[in-house]
C-alpha cells in the first residue's frame, strides 16, 4: 500500500493507465463508493471514446463540501471533526459508525471483515482517501458526461446521503437513470449484491 498517490487525478490516471495498457473499448466502468468520483473523473481527464456506458453505485459526488454554491452540502468543520475523530482513534470511529453502515441482518462475519480492512488502512491513507472524496468538485465533469449512466443508491445511506450525492449527479448527468433501493445503506455490493448485479446486468444488456 503506498503512502503517496490519493489524489484524485492519481487514482484517475491508475484506471486510465489499465484501459489503455490492455487496450479496453466498449467499457462499462463501474465505481463504487470513493471510486465514482474516479469513474466520473476519468470522463473529464481522458474522455469517453473507450466507455460506452457508466454505473455509479452509492456515489459521492458530485461535491461533498459546502461552500457558498453548494449551500445544502456538508459543513468543512464537519468534515474536520470527523477527520480528526479518525486520527484520534480510528478504530473507535470505525465502531461508532458501523450500525448505520449495515443493515440489521448483515451477518457477523461480513462486518468483521469489514472491520478488519478498514483496520489494515494506515491511518494517514484513510485521511488522504477522505480529503479526496469530500473536496473533489464533480459538478462540471458529471455535467459533460455523455455515455448512458445508471446511479443506483440506498435511501437510507448514512455515509453519502441520497440528496447530496445521488440525486444530485443525476440531475447534472443528462439521461441518466436513477435507481433507489428502500431502506439499503451505503455498501450495496455487500447488502444488496444479487439485486445489484441484476440491475447492472440489465443495463449493460439494454
Amino acid at each position: 500500500m503506498p503512502s503517496a498517490g490519493y489524489d484524485l487525478d492519481t487514482l484517475t490516471d491508475d484506471v486510465a493507465a489499465v484501459i489503455e495498457q490492455r487496450d479496453l473499448r466498449d467499457v462499462t466502468l463501474v465505481g463504487f463508493s470513493m471510486g465514482t468520483t474516479e469513474a466520473v473523473n476519468f470522463l473529464a481527464r481522458h474522455g469517453s471514446e473507450r466507455i460506452a456506458r457508466l454505473v455509479l453505485v452509492a456515489p459521492t459526488t458530485p461535491y461533498l463540501v459546502r461552500t457558498e454554491d453548494n449551500a445544502d452540502a456538508i459543513p468543512k468543520a464537519m468534515i474536520e471533526a470527523d477527520n480528526a475523530a479518525i486520527a484520534c482513534d480510528f478504530a473507535g470511529w470505525i465502531a461508532a459508525n458501523e450500525a448505520p453502515f449495515f443493515t440489521a441482518g448483515t451477518p457477523e462475519i461480513t462486518r468483521t471483515w469489514i472491520r478488519e480492512m478498514m483496520l489494515s488502512v494506515p491511518v494517514p491513507v484513510a485521511l488522504a482517501c477522505r480529503k479526496t472524496i469530500a473536496f473533489a468538485d464533480l459538478r462540471k465533469a458529471a455535467a459533460g458526461i455523455d455515455r448512458p449512466t445508471l446511479i443506483v443508491q440506498g435511501d437510507k445511506d448514512a455515509s453519502a446521503p441520497l440528496p447530496l450525492t445521488g440525486a444530485k449527479t443525476a440531475g447534472l448527468i443528462k439521461g441518466s437513470k436513477l435507481t433507489v433501493y428502500e431502506g439499503a445503506p451505503h455498501p450495496l455490493p455487500l447488502t444488496h449484491g444479487e439485486r445489484l448485479l441484476a440491475d447492472m446486468c440489465a443495463f449493460m444488456g439494454a
